[in-house]
């Protein structure tokens, strides 16, 4: 039987939802590739502040480890302009550096020639906080880009910007560029992106497993190769330079203080989980496991059926358990999207999987959840933002042995990991029979996790880490 909502708690939610909606619409994405890495403005409350033109709290800028920043020129250079984790990230610290008063341009390389409502919405969102936007071509870029105390590189593919418009400028750039590096796929080491990388003055990576994969895979897909003369007779042979990483810093990412908020708030976190499996046509009792688009979900669900099996097989008296994947494309029915539609209808499993189109909001679904699936496959994630997101809504992880998944789920103790390609479905499979049977290792690990955050991936703590690179790139490109 499905729960109604009384009228003031109909009215209560509409409100929350709605305030959700605002102000995280850039903020939160359930999305394909969910990003490392990566994503947030910050706090509903200097949201507010920066709409209405008010400045921050008194003494709100003196307190932050940023506070140094006061006054920077700073230039930010993004590959693109959209919801996915690389310019979402870009643009928090854009607000983050704002909100101590520096002085902070913003331009996107790559845009579309027809308008776009993303764009347009991203870019007057980042005007209204006071983050000036311009065009990443012309004299305006340039002259910016010489007088920047910081030029922040976003992305490997933002390395394309630096030649197409410095051009013999490069070099008076160079040494004031900190590369921030969220890629750690093999299409992304080309020569023409990254020829200036050892010469930047630091590179930002999201985890220890990318910055050594960049380490390694500079070295055996980027060579130069060039030729050596000796003596009068001219003798000539080839020699092979590699390209080598400049300083590299791991900075872990931390969640906003707005997820946060919701994730502490007991009776949003009860009304948001009611309302989505009210849609779901999910029970309250029923064990329900999350995994977004882009995150391996083919395998997922195979072994999310093998794991139906091994309860029916050894005759298991669990709940009954759900899945539930956010971020399906309903309207471009691709055919890897069929693929899977058309698995779950082959095993009959329709009533027990769940297609969520894409959102705006992650938070409804995390309060609605009991466990996240980090099913990254490949090399998995460079960090994985969804990871901290989940275990601060006090959620275990299964996620996938790779990547920077590794260095956030604590094996056994916060959640379980397992093999990423066929040899995980298995695994992957009888660890979703072990939470599902076992309810008080579900909510240990789940505190378990909620605890790590708050120790070491909250916002706060990426900023004091963000602040030491900072500080030493700015440094560095004093002393040149």
């Amino acid at each position: 039987m499905v729960k109604q909502h009384s009228p003031i708690q109909k009215r209560w939610l509409l409100l929350l939802l709605a305030t959700l909606s605002v102000s995280t619409a850039i903020a939160f994405i359930i999305r394909a590739a969910f990003d490392s890495s990566c994503d947030r403005p910050f706090d509903v409350m200097a949201e507010k502040r920066f709409r209405q033109g008010s400045p921050p709290p008194i003494g709100a800028a003196a307190s932050s480890p940023l506070s140094f920043m006061k006054s920077k020129l700073v230039l930010l250079v993004s590959h693109e302009l959209s919801l996915s984790g690389g310019p979402l990230l870009l643009m928090e610290l854009a607000f983050l550096l704002r909100g101590v008063g520096a002085e902070v341009y913003w331009i996107t390389n790559q845009k579309p020639l027809e308008t776009d409502e993303v764009i347009y919405s991203l870019e007057h969102k980042m005007l209204d906080r006071g983050v000036q936007v311009f065009s990443a071509k012309g004299q305006e870029a340039i002259d910016t880009a010489l007088r920047a105390d910081l030029v922040v590189l976003n992305t490997a593919v933002a390395g394309k910007w630096l030649d197409a418009v410095l051009k013999e400028n490069v070099p008076r750039v160079l040494p004031k560029v900190l590369w921030w590096i969220h890629e750690m796929r093999g299409h992304y080491f080309k020569m023409e992106y990254v020829k200036h990388l050892p010469l930047v003055a630091g590179a930002m990576i999201d985890s220890h497993v990318t910055a050594e994969y960049w380490k390694n895979r500079t070295q055996e897909r980027l060579r130069v190769v060039g030729s050596v003369s000796h003596g009068p007779m001219v003798h000539k042979h080839e020699i092979t330079f590699w390209i080598k990483m400049p300083k590299t810093y791991v900075v872990h990412l931390g969640n906003s203080k707005e997820l946060m908020e919701v994730a502490e708030d007991s009776v949003a976190k009860r009304v948001l989980r009611e309302h989505v499996r009210e849609s779901l046509g999910v029970r309250n009792e029923d064990i329900l496991f999350g995994v977004s688009r882009g995150k391996g979900q083919d395998l997922f669900l195979r072994s999310f059926y093998e794991s139906l099996q091994l309860i029916q097989e050894k005759k298991l008296q669990v709940p009954s358990i759900h899945a539930v994947i956010v971020g399906s494309d309903m309207t471009v029915q691709t055919k890897f999207e069929s693929e899977i539609r058309n698995f779950v209808l082959l095993k009959k499993i329709q009533n027990r999987v769940h297609f969520v189109n894409k959102t705006l909001t992650v938070s409804p679904y995390l309060a609605a959840i009991d466990v996240l699936v980090q099913n990254s496959q490949g090399r998995g994630e460079c960090f994985g933002r969804i990871t901290i997101e989940a275990m601060a809504f006090q959620l275990p992880v299964l996620g996938t042995a790779a990547g920077g998944t590794t260095e956030i789920v604590v094996n056994g103790s916060t959640g379980l990991l397992h093999l990423a390609g066929k040899e995980g479905v298995a695994p992957l499979a009888k660890n979703i029979v072990k939470l599902a049977t076992h309810v008080e290792r579900r909510l240990t690990m789940g505190k378990r996790g909620y605890e790590r955050v708050k120790e070491i991936f909250l916002e706060r703590h990426m900023a004091h880490r963000i602040a030491a690179v900072l500080k030493d790139v700015l440094q560095k490109a004093k002393n040149n």
